[in-house]
């Protein structure tokens, strides 16, 4: 233990072997790029299992990010979460949109839906939540409020591979979601990302703009971007596929063992399964309270590091606590005071399918162990 380094995560990899013929096949063919067979195979297949009617592939998450704003031309101001990765808020400000932030709310750290209300103003257009660490937002609250508003709606699903809300996929809500398929993730293609939509007008849209707008070969419809998701990517993904159901329930036994073990914890809380979700086990956070533990949150993650674990603090900072950000009027201190409770409190335990029982024994025991 003292000479391995346990990170947060790990990516979960096929046999290599397996791997070797699809690269084979990209070599006899020569094809890299540009909606190859492996990629139109990949998107076909991922659909499917997604149960989504509609998807388009992407080189990463936040080129997708970006593209979907472009595919429903936002503008002015759109709500969003100050609890989430950077790249959420970026892909707004990087199309020329005002980030608005709108608290969260404390059980599962979505965007807090009866809250946004109160954050529309002439200027603004869309919702942008982020179904946090796998958990489903509000979907049916946010439909009801966008509905009557005329707002559009954009999840950020990176961390949903797969989850279901009483046997719906959550990808289904909204106009878009997007997904990511970076090494971090419950599934990985190395890199990559993915749009879903609902109709074929916007998929043409969005395989117009993710490929510099090109409609034909010498017809340009849309200032588009290079977003493709290339062959290697699209092989990888289809061979995950594979194993994407085996992974999810090794990490499912991985986070039992983490509930079971710290459930008589003073100070020590977390989240359990939601009755209706299928759960994917993006993340296993928990939430210090120093009071009850003896402990600062700041304090357990030296003390993990110490012993060569690291956690991480996700998500913390807030996005709203950036330079880039920080001065806009929603994000000035004590206008999100749940999200900056819980960014304060916040650690996620390494969590990853390789990882073994005695290692997950061993983070419990350090973190019972615990004093002033």
């Amino acid at each position: 233990m003292k000479n391995n380094k346990i990170t947060v995560t790990q990516p979960s990899l096929p046999p290599l072997e397996e791997f070797m013929p699809y690269l084979q096949k990209i070599w006899e063919s020569k094809v890299l790029t540009n909606n190859g067979p492996f990629h139109q195979q990949f998107e076909k297949e991922l659909a499917e299992y997604l149960g989504v009617k509609y998807i388009s592939l992407f080189t990463n998450g936040t080129l997708a990010l970006i593209t979907a704003l472009q595919a429903l031309k936002v503008t002015g101001e759109v709500i969003t979460t100050p609890f989430s990765f950077v790249a959420t808020t970026h892909s707004l400000w990087w199309n020329g949109i005002k980030p608005v932030f709108v608290d969260i709310e404390p059980d599962f750290c979505n965007l807090d839906a009866e809250k946004i209300e109160s954050a529309i103003t002439p200027q603004t257009t869309t919702i942008m939540p982020v179904h946090v660490y796998g958990n489903p937002c509000n979907v049916q609250r946010i439909k009801e409020i966008a509905d009557n508003y005329g707002l559009k709606v954009i999840y950020d699903a990176c961390h949903t591979f797969g989850v279901t809300l009483n046997n719906e996929p959550v990808l289904n809500f909204g106009d878009l979601s997007v997904m990511s398929f970076h090494a971090t993730k419950v599934f990985n293609t190395f890199e990559g990302g993915a749009i879903i939509c609902h109709d074929e007008a916007m998929k043409k849209r969005i395989d117009f703009l993710k490929n510099f707008g090109f409609a034909g070969e010498t017809t340009v419809i849309a200032p588009g971007i290079n977003a493709k998701m290339n062959e290697v990517q699209a092989a990888m993904g289809l061979l995950q596929l594979k194993y994407v159901d085996q992974n999810i329930a090794e990490r499912q036994n991985i986070c039992e063992q983490y509930r079971d073990q710290l459930k008589d914890v003073p100070g020590i809380s977390f989240m359990n399964d939601t009755p209706g979700v299928k759960h994917c086990y993006s993340y296993f956070p928990v939430f210090v309270d120093e009071n009850k533990y003896g402990l600062s949150r700041d304090s357990l993650y030296d003390k993990l590091k110490q012993h060569n674990i690291y956690a991480r603090r996700y998500f913390y900072p807030l996005i709203s606590q950036f330079s880039t950000y920080r001065n806009l009027d929603s994000a000035l201190p004590g206008k999100l005071p749940t999200a900056e409770k819980i960014a304060e409190k916040v650690i996620c335990l390494p969590l990853y399918s390789q990882l073994s029982n005695e290692i997950v024994n061993t983070i419990t025991q350090i973190i019972k162990k615990q004093k002033k």
